[in-house]
Formats: structure tokens, C-alpha cells, sequence
């Protein structure tokens, strides 16, 4: 653990730090009784910061205390999820590209040249359009958007390595495929799949907060960045710090990773 932690960038650190603190805030925030995200108190509609509601509340009288950390929750899980998946068959299918014959490698990169066509936004917009609302087509929508990045990068990385010396020699040994990846392929890709993973998950959340904004992802009394922002907007002049709050953490979620995927030192 201090071997990583060492072989982090001061950026990468700080980034780190503040990924930790969002999520220690997520989870220490209903063991303090702020649970109920959805409740509503129509008559505490834009109530100033109390001691029942350290953060005030929204136009419902919801307290907006908890509905930040449900949407952080929601927003890490999605992101995670996401970059998960995108991960595994983008890597996948990249090393089967570059060590497959010429037919496989093509029509994978066919494919990918094709979703790389469409904007990623459209992409996301048109699948979670079959079924507005639904976490699960959200959640497809992304990870379909995401995978290309990873295939492209491990394709390009895994072709020149397939023929070198020291993978020669261990095919001469008698070592299978599994150990090959393993011990040559993973460790030359790693640190770029890292990378595009911390990327990953920042355009996780934004394209999360960017389909609240249309309405196109998930539904109200959802504690969603991108919702809640669409929904407070209309109340700018009213209550400003009530919009900033979500704004902010948006803000800083996508700040956290962006520095989490800088280059180590």
C-alpha cells in the first residue's frame, strides 16, 4: 500500500483524497439520520441551513443534506460500474484484436470505428431512449460509449508485443495464453488502462448530470446530480445556494478523478 501511495503524482494524491473524503461523506452522512432523500415538508420549501437540515432544503422541503449524499453514492456506484465493465471487454477485446488473424482484428475495429462515429452523448441519449428512466439502460449506454477507448489503447499496445523476444521465449517454454497475458501483456498495459479508467469515471458522471439535464436519464424524486441541478435551476434567483450545492459537487467529483488519472511522478 505505501508502494502505491509513493508512486503517486502530488496531483494524483490530492485527487485521491478528495474521491475519499466525497465517499466518506456518502456513507457517514445517513448514519447521522439523513436517510430519507425523497421525504418531502412542502411547508419547509427553501428552508435556510438549520440543525434538522445542516444544508437547508430544495423547493419540496427535501432535505438537500441527504439528497447529496444519495446522489454521490449513486453517481460512484454508476461510474464504477461503468468503467468496470467497459474495462473488461474493451481489454479483451482489444488483445483479441491484436493476437487473432486479420479477419477478427478487422471486424472488431470495424465495430468500434462505428461507435466511435457517433458522438458519445448521442450514443447514450438514443439507448437510454428505449426506456427513459431505466438505471439499467443508463448504465449500458455509458459502458457502450466507454469500451471503444480501451480497445484502442490495448489494441495499439499489444500488437508490436506479440512478436518481441520475451513472449517468443515463453512460447518456446510451453507457456499458455492466460500466463502470457499475465506476465507480458497486463503489466505493459496497466498503467494506460488506469488512466483511462479514472478518465472513465469522470465521463461517467458527467454523462450521468448531462442526461438529468434533458430529462433523458433517470426520473424524479431521484437524487441525481444532473436532476436536481435541471430541477433547482428555475429557483437561480430565489435560492443560489441551494443550486450551488449540487453544482459544486459535480464539480468536484469530476475534478477528483480527472486528477486521479494524471501521470505519476
Amino acid at each position: 500500500m505505501s508502494r502505491l501511495i509513493q508512486g503517486l503524482s502530488v496531483g494524483q494524491r490530492c485527487g485521491a483524497l478528495l474521491l475519499l473524503a466525497l465517499l466518506a461523506f456518502a456513507w457517514v452522512v445517513p448514519l447521522l439520520g439523513h436517510n430519507q432523500p425523497n421525504l418531502q415538508h412542502l411547508n419547509a420549501a427553501f428552508a435556510p441551513m438549520n440543525h434538522a437540515q445542516p444544508f437547508g432544503a430544495d423547493q419540496f422541503g427535501r432535505d438537500m443534506l441527504a439528497r447529496l449524499a444519495a446522489a454521490i453514492r449513486l453517481s460512484f456506484g454508476l461510474s464504477l460500474l461503468c468503467v468496470g465493465s467497459a474495462a473488461i471487454l474493451g481489454v479483451s477485446l482489444g488483445v483479441i484484436a491484436a493476437w487473432s488473424r486479420p479477419w477478427c482484428d478487422k471486424l472488431i475495429n470495424f465495430i468500434a470505428n462505428t461507435v466511435m462515429s457517433l458522438p458519445g452523448l448521442v450514443l447514450v441519449l438514443l439507448i437510454t431512449g428505449i426506456a427513459p428512466g431505466s438505471f439499467i439502460m443508463l448504465y449500458l449506454g455509458i459502458a457502450l460509449t466507454l469500451w471503444v477507448e480501451y480497445f484502442r489503447v490495448v489494441r495499439a499496445t499489444v500488437q508490436p508485443l506479440i512478436h518481441s523476444p520475451e513472449i517468443e521465449a515463453s512460447r518456446l517454454l510451453g507457456f499458455g495464453r492466460w500466463y502470457l497475458f499475465k506476465r507480458h501483456i497486463w503489466p505493459a498495459i496497466a498503467n494506460n488502462v488506469l488512466t483511462l479508467a479514472a478518465f472513465g469515471a469522470a465521463t461517467s458522471v458527467l454523462m450521468m448530470a448531462s442526461t438529468g439535464f434533458v430529462y433523458a436519464g433517470l426520473k424524479p424524486p431521484t437524487a441525481e446530480l444532473g436532476l436536481m441541478i435541471v430541477e433547482l435551476f428555475p429557483y437561480f434567483a430565489e435560492a443560489t445556494w441551494v443550486l450551488l450545492q449540487p453544482l459544486f459537487v459535480l464539480v468536484l467529483m469530476v475534478l477528483g478523478f480527472n486528477l486521479l488519472a494524471g501521470q505519476k511522478a
